[in-house]
């Protein structure tokens, strides 16, 4: 699974407005670098960033790891609004 599926399938498991979701990736200036840019709705916000950052946190982290089995990229996510 890509990183950015298995982000988007991670972000639609945490919101309730799931069609408003949508995930995608970024070239980035860093060749070792993966820029994944997440929009959701303005009411599921606080659900994928939850209390203090954590949900956002894990989710950077899950797929951190994912794309160290992979291709061993550091992996930027930003979470924003429509």
């Amino acid at each position: 699974m890509d990183l950015v599926s298995l982000t988007e399938e991670i972000v639609k498991s945490l919101v309730v407005d799931k069609d408003a979701v949508s995930v995608k990736e970024f070239d980035s200036e860093d060749e070792n670098t993966i820029l994944i840019q997440v929009m959701v709705a303005d009411s599921d916000m606080g659900r994928v960033i939850g209390k203090s950052g954590r949900t956002a946190n894990a989710i950077r982290t899950l797929v951190q790891a994912s794309s160290s089995l992979q291709d061993n990229k550091y992996v930027k996510i930003d979470i924003d609004k429509f």
